[in-house]
């Protein structure tokens, strides 16, 4: 039986889910706000809910799966 600290997520998310991709899509989404509009308060509207969502993705899900077990295989004991 494996421990919680053990368990890694990113092995049952697809290449396009995996913390490289969002960090980079979450980058790459502010970097072209800015570089299109340069415009601060533009940059930051859309920069918030994007840091929201990698903080989530990259925090805060790997953390709840691995304590409450939400994709634990099953054993045969």
């Amino acid at each position: 039986m494996s421990d919680a600290n053990d368990f890694n997520i990113w092995k049952y998310k697809p290449w396009w889910c995996q913390p490289w991709s969002i960090l980079l899509t979450g980058i790459a989404i502010i970097a072209g706000s800015w570089l299109m509009f340069h415009r601060f308060w533009l940059t930051g509207l859309v920069a918030v809910p994007i840091l929201v969502w990698m903080a989530y993705f990259l925090l805060l899900f790997p953390r709840l799966v691995a304590k409450y077990g939400g994709l634990r295989e099953e054993s045969d004991e």
